[in-house]
């Protein structure tokens, strides 16, 4: 006996409240925007700057022992990860401590380097620190360019490819979804001021790729309906696309979802901030998938000439496939 958590054969009406779902994401991307605009996004050092302290001893690391003697020193943001370096011997333990820039501060001062190395040899005292490395302001500000370019042409790239794959009505709900999850993903992190840093533009990156895969099946599916029920209402197409592939999409990202989830509650500090985006990401992407690309597909319409050949329906550039 299987386990469904979907039956093979549903009949939802997603559309039946279709301005009530893109009121809501209306709503939710407005709270994101004011809340950046307000309040701004809780950077952390890969943006705002800061220090990185490379230590060496013969004792195990423990980063709660770390990161304890530290916290009396009020320096913020403290990121501390055990990490394997070869060019250490097997019996070195290794351990990166980054802390953020403090008062605007292009580096972190001399002090505060001396006042956390005397805190961290007071809990290991054969502790050797081996390198210490600031990130002043001015990368800071190239890293976020970049994370911003990098965002944009991805999403810029899936425009073009869907606008070449399907019509550019296709595109346009693609892509709006896509924007969607991105802007919603960034609108929790400022809202909720979880450190934001490289690790979460990778993040960003994925959903993006996770979000147009579940959009690029619905409209798969969505095209060969298309040629296969030439006079259904478009609204009870897309609805019959949606139930056909929903058993897929759901089992898809809850399966997913569990991962996340167990790394979210035993992977540590250092992982959790990009796991908590995964799986914002992949909620707001599956919810996007359904309710905003297929509900702005089905507001711009289809362009349904059944006057032209069946191989062309659906889709503008359908000779390329064939």
């Amino acid at each position: 006996m299987r386990l469904k958590l979907v039956p093979d054969e549903t009949s939802f009406d997603f559309f039946g409240r279709w301005k009530l779902w893109l009121g809501i994401s209306a709503l939710m991307v407005v709270i994101g925007f004011a809340s950046f605009a307000l309040q701004g996004l809780n950077f952390g050092i890969d943006f705002r700057g800061g220090t990185t302290i490379r230590t060496q001893s013969t004792q195990a690391i423990d980063v709660g022992v770390y990161r304890d003697a530290i916290a009396p020193l009020g320096l913020g943001d403290v990121t501390i990860t055990e990490i394997f370096d070869p060019t250490f011997g097997p019996d070195e333990n290794v351990a990166m401590i980054r802390i953020q820039a403090q008062d605007e501060a292009e580096a972190v001062s001399a002090e505060t380097i001396a006042a956390v190395e005397a805190a961290l040899a007071a809990t290991t005292p054969d502790i050797e620190f081996v390198s210490v490395e600031s990130v002043g302001p001015k990368v800071s500000g190239e890293l976020i360019q970049t994370a911003v370019l990098a965002v944009s042409l991805a999403i810029l790239s899936v425009l073009v490819y869907i606008w070449l794959r399907f019509e550019w009505q296709f595109a346009v709900g693609a892509v709006a979804a896509l924007i969607h999850d991105v802007v919603l993903t960034i609108g929790v992190f400022s809202e909720l001021q979880i450190r934001f840093d490289l690790a979460i533009i990778a993040a960003l990156l994925t959903i993006v790729g996770y979000s147009l895969n579940d959009t690029v099946v619905v409209f798969d599916r969505v095209r060969e309906n298309l040629r296969k029920y030439k006079k259904m209402e478009l609204k009870d197409l897309l609805n019959l696309s949606i139930n056909e592939t929903l058993s897929r999409t759901l089992m898809t990202s809850l399966t997913t979802l569990l991962a996340l989830i167990s790394l979210y509650v035993l992977g540590g500090d250092v992982i959790r901030g990009f796991v908590f985006a995964m799986i914002w990401g992949i909620i707001v992407g599956t919810y996007s998938s359904i309710f905003v690309a297929s509900t702005i597909l089905l507001w711009l319409g289809v362009k349904r000439d059944w006057s032209k050949p069946t191989n062309t329906t659906g889709n503008q550039f359908a000779d390329i496939d064939a």
